[in-house]
């Protein structure tokens, strides 16, 4: 009996053509700059100081500017792209997926963003335990023609400890999680964990994920020793990039979720 779901031989050699709608022409004239898909989440391998390598998963967004005359992109075409690239995206074949993208889609430009979890070891400050952290990672990687530019963002959070009601208050002063946001361009590789070690030198105190009763008593002692306002914390890791050879360009954010305000107080410097 003939497997009645299966297409005959006749129809797989003569196989019916559908109609390409994104190829129609598009007559308003107007050129879009970004098209693509987002919330892609896929297996990546980052570089690991420690480990050499560390496997997580990100959450992809691939697009590329689409001409005037063309009415849609091939959105399948952006997952083909990763795909053919392996079951795992490495940070060094991300200008291999851009061209690829130009290539298969017709594009003159790429972007690719990519977001996910990074984990390092540390070690509490006083008994020596050992935690892991999560920070969170973001590669911003655009081909324009042949030309590649690549921008590295890690979110940071770290305590801080206000200057001012240390100096008002007769007994302790007010502190609060902030997270601090780096993004920077540089002539060279810089480490997720360098970036990391910068922003926690930076605040009044880092935080742990692991601590007892004696790490808790000198993180405390720490950040009461190392008040910050959020103008001094972009200001303390500004400091530290000017200082390094081979960064170019960067964005530092400070965002505190205050504990005595309804409020977070924030605070931006850049590199023009």
């Amino acid at each position: 009996m003939a497997d009645r779901h299966r297409p005959s031989a006749a129809a797989e050699a003569n196989p019916v053509r559908l109609h390409d709608k994104q190829n129609e022409r598009d007559y308003r004239e107007l050129r879009i700059d970004k098209v693509g898909v987002r919330g892609l989440r896929f297996p990546i391998q980052v570089r690991d100081k420690a480990h050499a390598v560390q496997n997580t998963v990100a959450t992809i967004g691939l697009y590329v500017d689409l001409p005037k005359e063309f009415k849609g992109t091939h959105m399948s075409r952006f997952i083909e792209v990763l795909n053919a690239h392996g079951a795992m995206v490495h940070v060094e074949n991300i200008p291999d997926i851009l061209h690829a993208m130009q290539r298969k889609l017709h594009a003159a430009t790429a972007h690719l963003e990519m977001e996910f979890p990074y984990f390092i070891e540390k070690h509490a400050p006083v008994s020596g335990l050992m935690g892991v952290m999560d920070y969170t990672a973001r590669f911003e990687a655009a081909a324009c023609g042949d030309e590649i530019d690549f921008v590295l963002g890690v979110v940071v959070a770290v305590t801080t400890l206000c200057p001012c009601s240390k100096a008002i208050s007769r007994h302790g002063a007010h502190n609060q999680r902030g997270h601090v946001t780096v993004r920077l361009r540089s002539r060279e590789t810089v480490w997720i964990e360098d970036v990391v070690a910068m922003v926690e030198r930076s605040a009044s105190c880092e935080l742990y994920s692991l601590l007892k009763r004696q790490d808790e008593k000198a993180v405390t002692e720490r950040a009461y020793e190392n008040p910050v306002f959020v103008e001094d914390l972009v200001r303390n890791v500004a400091l530290e990039l000017n200082a390094n050879p081979v960064v170019t360009w960067y964005q530092v954010e400070a965002e505190n979720f205050e504990s005595i305000h309804n409020h977070n107080a924030y605070a931006c410097i850049a590199k023009h």
